[in-house]
């Protein structure tokens, strides 16, 4: 379930500010919506699971989180990046 390197790199290299980002706020939240979105298909197989339940509820936490601060530090950003991942607010 955990999202593969090649697939993390693609990732980074869509919302990627500058040669070396691989830590700001938006590639941060994009690599977590890729995440949710990989746990979001194992559930539809394992509907049981609810331990990895817990995971993606902490996942959302930390998405949620973390656009909030961009939204509050960079609200241009912001937009470009829900509207990058069609993230709806």
């Amino acid at each position: 379930m955990a999202i593969l390197k090649e697939q993390k790199t693609a990732v980074i290299n869509r919302f990627k500010t500058h040669a070396k980002d691989t830590g700001s706020a938006p590639v941060q939240i994009a690599v977590l919506c890729e995440q949710i979105n990989l746990l979001n298909e194992h559930f539809k197989v394992h509907k049981k699971d609810h331990h990895s339940r817990r995971g993606l509820l902490m996942l959302i936490g930390k998405r949620r989180r973390l656009l909030d601060y961009l939204q509050e530090k960079d609200p241009k950003k912001y937009e470009e990046t829900i509207n990058k991942l069609d993230l709806r607010k």
